[in-house]
């Protein structure tokens, strides 16, 4: 079995509704050897965290540059990663496929497809177009003979479309189209989130953050892997923010020393020998 094999079907196998892997969103190689050295098991990439990296905005990298991220964090760590690869870089099934195929040549474990159209006056492909670009990847997933976990990402919540019913209408169809795990990103009730993963037949990945029930709760209503996104990259924007305007405001420092005391000693433990 390949490498890129081995870390699929491991990544797959942590998938279980009601013991969800917890997945760090990690944003550069530093980022992700420390992820792996507090005990993550599994990472994927974070595409606005990525880009802030190189000092661009959410959408800003192109599929050659997140392939090559992404398989940046494979080599360092040896875990198994999935790539935040938006909408696959492409409108047509036919690009859709070509990135995935380009995945798992790059190593991944899994990637991502999503049905925004990256236009704001229209932001949801319809339900048609969108289950053929997932169809299109599942089929590039066969054709290669790889494992690899595909997961369908359905953006409704993060674009003003906040209809539940289309939600599980939609992930129901990419998962009878072949993706492996589904995604709803902007759930925060509860309620709902449990509605979804009663409603479709596959494992469901829960955004974490400000608002969304505990692991704990989100692990009772079924959920299989709980993410965090660009949320822990910019939590270290946000220190960094902190930190700098200390020093250029006020001319001070200590509001920073533990911080920095913490982050040191956790880059020894995560880089050193």
């Amino acid at each position: 079995m390949s490498e890129q094999a081995e870390r699929a079907r491991r990544f797959l196998a942590l998938h279980r509704p009601g013991d969800p892997v917890l997945l760090p969103n990690a944003w550069d190689v530093g980022s992700a050897k420390l992820f792996q050295s507090l005990g993550a098991q599994a990472l994927a990439t974070t595409s606005s965290g990525h880009a802030a990296a190189l000092g661009r905005l959410d959408g800003g990298v192109s599929r050659d540059e997140a392939i090559e991220h992404a398989a940046a964090l494979t080599e360092a760590t040896g875990l198994p990663v999935t790539g935040d690869f938006e909408d696959c870089f492409a409108r047509e099934p036919e690009g859709v496929a070509e990135t995935v195929r380009h995945a798992i040549e790059a190593g991944l474990a899994g990637c991502s497809v999503e049905d925004f159209t990256r236009d704001a006056a229209d932001p949801i492909y319809e339900l048609g177009p969108a289950t053929e670009r997932v169809a299109a990847a599942v089929e590039a997933i066969r054709s290669s003979g790889a494992p690899f976990v595909l997961t369908a990402r359905c953006d409704n919540h993060l674009r003003g479309r906040d209809d539940l019913d289309d939600t599980i209408a939609r992930l129901r169809a990419y998962r009878e189209a072949g993706a492996h795990a589904l995604y709803a990103p902007g759930l925060r009730r509860i309620e709902d989130v449990r509605r979804l993963i009663d409603a479709v037949d596959g494992p469901v990945n829960v955004l974490a953050g400000r608002g969304v029930p505990p692991v704990a709760e989100l692990a009772e209503a079924g959920a299989a892997r709980v993410s965090v996104g660009g949320s822990f990259a910019f939590v270290a924007y946000g220190a960094a923010v902190r930190a700098a305007r200390e020093l250029l405001e006020s001319g001070t420092y200590e509001g920073w020393a533990e911080q920095k005391r913490t982050g040191v000693d956790a880059a020894r433990d995560a880089f050193g020998p």
